[in-house]
């Protein structure tokens, strides 16, 4: 069921500077409840003050604190327009139009094990993800991968809702190699797979779960400008034919694709 879109002026209550490349920002609608968003979903967020910055950038939702009436994204900063979000404070307005495009699908049964793998920035998602199969009776397993220790975001947070697993390409911190050579891949069994990061990555972990009979999701990071599927610029070829990521994803089956 597609959720309703909103544009709201958020206010950042909190700025976090997470290793050298990332910023959290936890925001709240100081005017009203947020509206409900699901895992997966994203926002398109307005840069203001940039004068190379035209177009919203889209960041995934980390995280939705309903207690708190907080969204949070984890912006990494690598252009003129993330690097401009990334310099808000406290106190700034952020105007992000929410939610957008579809979600992971939710476990049925909380008996079910379910791995959710994780690269670089890619991770973000899953923290919502994982709360919400936490709240379910769920304790995910997280497998996360990165090029090195500091690059590996939210470990303790991701701990507090589930089993964490970890790759280092350099082995700085916990298996090295990339995700798809974990052990915990031929130790234990999994019921369905989440995915999300860089597309390499995430064709691995899609070939393992095919060869494996397993269910998997995989939430592509096709370059996006208006998040509505009017510009066509995210355009991913399917089973069905060529459809917009912003809008019939960023959530999709790995059988829906055409990867190999």
């Amino acid at each position: 069921m597609a959720l309703k879109k909103h544009i709201i002026d958020l206010r950042i209550v909190s700025r976090e500077v997470l290793g050298e490349r990332f910023v959290l920002l936890k925001c709240t609608d100081p005017q009203a409840e947020l509206p409900p968003m699901m895992p997966g979903q994203f926002a398109q967020l307005r840069v203001d003050g940039s004068k190379e910055t035209f177009l919203r950038r889209p960041i995934s939702i980390n995280y939705v604190d309903t207690r708190q009436n907080q969204v949070w994204f984890l912006v990494q900063l690598v252009g003129a327009g993330s690097r401009a979000l990334g310099c808000l404070q406290e106190g700034d307005v952020l105007n992000a139009l929410l939610p957008l495009g579809n979600g992971f699908s939710m476990p049925v049964s909380p008996q079910k094990r379910h791995l959710l793998v994780g690269g670089g920035v890619g991770t973000a998602p899953l923290l919502y993800l994982g709360a919400q199969m936490s709240l379910l009776g769920m304790r995910p397993a997280f497998l996360l991968g990165a090029r090195s220790e500091s690059m590996l975001l939210q470990l303790d947070d991701f701990r507090k809702v589930g089993d964490v697993y970890v790759t280092t390409e350099d082995g700085s911190m916990g298996e090295k190699g990339f995700v798809t050579q974990h052990s915990i891949l031929s130790e234990q069994h999994f019921d369905r797979i989440s995915v999300c990061g860089p597309s390499p990555m995430m064709k691995s972990v899609a070939r393992y779960a095919r060869l494996n009979s397993i269910p998997c999701e995989v939430s592509l990071e096709n370059m996006m400008a208006c998040g509505l599927g009017a510009c066509l610029c995210c355009v991913e070829k399917t089973v069905r034919g060529n459809v917009c990521v912003c809008t019939d994803g960023p959530v999709f089956d790995i059988n829906e694709l055409t990867w190999e």
